[in-house]
């Protein structure tokens, strides 16, 4: 019989059943239903997690695809503010130190998996100045990004079973990364302030569920999420927020992981972190700090990142690394490592703050003219419209990719592209599917302001059209 198969498989590449039986072969066992075709194709040995239905987009290729659609149609350049990409270079003694780094032999093969022990230095001397306390170079991490940081920190920490409670809205990467260790996910909402709907608000106004979140809290949960200064709202937790929340992770031995990569643009007049809350310092015990130097110096593409925390804790950060990636990219972290230090002798982070002060003033002026509510930005680089004073036709015709998604923030998103020439994102994605619906995320749209000046006020004209259509 197996012999019959094999020359079947070789011929015809898939099998015709005709009966109810089970077939092993090289110890995988193949369960046939009658009148049923195997197909023999291997794509069809992908990991379950990551199967798409044909023709599904992530939300990243959808919005892009569609804008360079758009420009090709019109023959007009479309201005995107969707994805928090930087539309100018990083600062020059940066790339400066990238060169200089590409001239050493060292700093051209593996660095260590700890990392660089110069940015090491570095980023234990910028916590200690940041948290106003001694941070020993037995605490850091260095990481390929802060997505592989937060992926290492999920990966040392986390088994199947465990729990993780997330604040919706969520970074989308968040879920995933925890989900492929076999964690589950309960989400807890930051609640969508009613007013919102008429008036511009600020991120205290968008409120922690604390009840939610003390019910979402169970034996098996390990980690608590948090993203401050927030994407997409754009909230700074405040010092009275971290303590609830570290009462609570201390009371029931979970650690804090706190997404701090827009810790360099906060708005604030002081940025409250959980690793160096004066209110709770023992806090501090059971914190991981994730920050970004793609953030920090303008160079998402350089992907290098840092964790701080306990060295009792770090020390399982840095096994999960090693066995994700080994190392991150020496010459990048030794061009960082310097930017620190020229960071430090020429005020560049304030510098940055106030150049996005003025991003913020340029862009948010069209919505104050037109009477359309935002949510102000107490940090990071996004900024949270609300649209729906925003009358889009009736009868105007989306594609099944948008009008399957369900949601109005989609069908917004697409008319602003082809209508007005500017890119905003759909942050219904950054909710669970059960949510998205008639969420007051549904009328709202995310534009990023990490563009050069000119192109936020290419956006602000072409948006002045929207008043037509209030």
């Amino acid at each position: 019989m197996l012999k019959r198969l094999g020359s079947i498989v070789q011929h015809s590449y898939s099998i015709s059943i005709h009966k109810v039986s089970n077939i092993t072969i090289n110890s995988r066992t193949i369960m046939t239903t009658s009148k049923v075709s195997k197909s023999l194709d291997p794509a069809s040995l992908h990991n379950p997690y990551f199967f798409q239905k044909p023709g599904q987009k992530d939300i990243w290729s959808l919005i892009n695809e569609t804008a360079a659609q758009a420009q090709q149609e019109s023959g007009k350049p479309i201005v995107n503010l969707g994805q928090g990409f930087f539309s100018y270079n990083p600062p020059d003694f940066a790339i400066n130190a990238v060169g200089e780094a590409l001239t050493k032999p060292q700093f051209n093969q593996y660095a260590h998996a700890r990392g660089n022990p110069n940015l090491i230095v570095e980023i234990a001397k910028h916590y200690s100045k940041a948290f106003g306390r001694p941070v020993d170079e037995s605490e850091i991490q260095i990481t390929t990004g802060a997505n592989e940081g937060i992926f290492s920190i999920f990966f040392g920490f986390l088994t199947p079973g465990d729990e993780v409670i997330v604040f919706e809205p969520f970074f989308d990467q968040y879920i995933p990364n925890i989900e492929m260790t076999g964690a589950k996910v309960k989400y807890v909402e930051i609640k969508y302030p009613q007013k919102f709907d008429n008036q511009t608000v600020s991120g205290d106004d968008w409120e922690v569920d604390w009840e939610g979140l003390e019910n979402s809290i169970t034996d098996k949960t390990k980690i608590i999420v948090l993203n401050t200064p927030h994407n997409p709202i754009g909230k700074v937790f405040t010092e009275d927020e971290l303590y609830r929340l570290g009462k609570l992770a201390i009371e029931h031995n979970i650690i804090i992981v706190s997404d701090e990569v827009y810790e360099n643009l906060y708005f604030t007049k002081t940025f409250p972190r959980p690793a160096a809350l004066a209110k709770l310092p023992e806090l501090a015990e059971r914190t991981l700090t994730v920050g970004s130097a793609g953030k920090s110096f303008a160079a998402t593409g350089w992907r290098v990142g840092f964790i701080h925390g306990p060295a009792s804790l770090i020390k399982f950060v840095t096994a999960a690394h090693t066995r994700i990636c080994f190392s991150t990219p020496a010459p990048l972290q030794q061009a960082v490592s310097q930017g620190f230090i020229e960071a430090g002798k020429n005020d560049y982070f304030n510098k940055v703050r106030d150049d996005y002060i003025h991003k913020y003033k340029i862009f948010t002026k069209v919505f104050d003219e037109l009477g359309l509510p935002y949510t102000i930005a107490q940090g990071g680089y996004f900024l949270l419209v609300n649209l729906s004073k925003v009358k889009v036709p009736e009868d105007y015709d989306f594609p099944l990719s948008i009008s399957a998604r369900g949601t109005l923030d989609f069908k917004l998103a697409y008319w602003l592209i082809k209508e007005i020439g500017v890119v905003g994102i759909p942050p219904t994605e950054f909710l669970i599917p059960s949510n998205r619906k008639g969420n007051g995320l549904e009328k709202t749209l995310r534009f990023a302001v990490c563009k050069d000046d000119a192109i936020l006020e290419d956006a602000v004209n072409r948006l002045r059209q929207l008043k037509d259509y209030i």
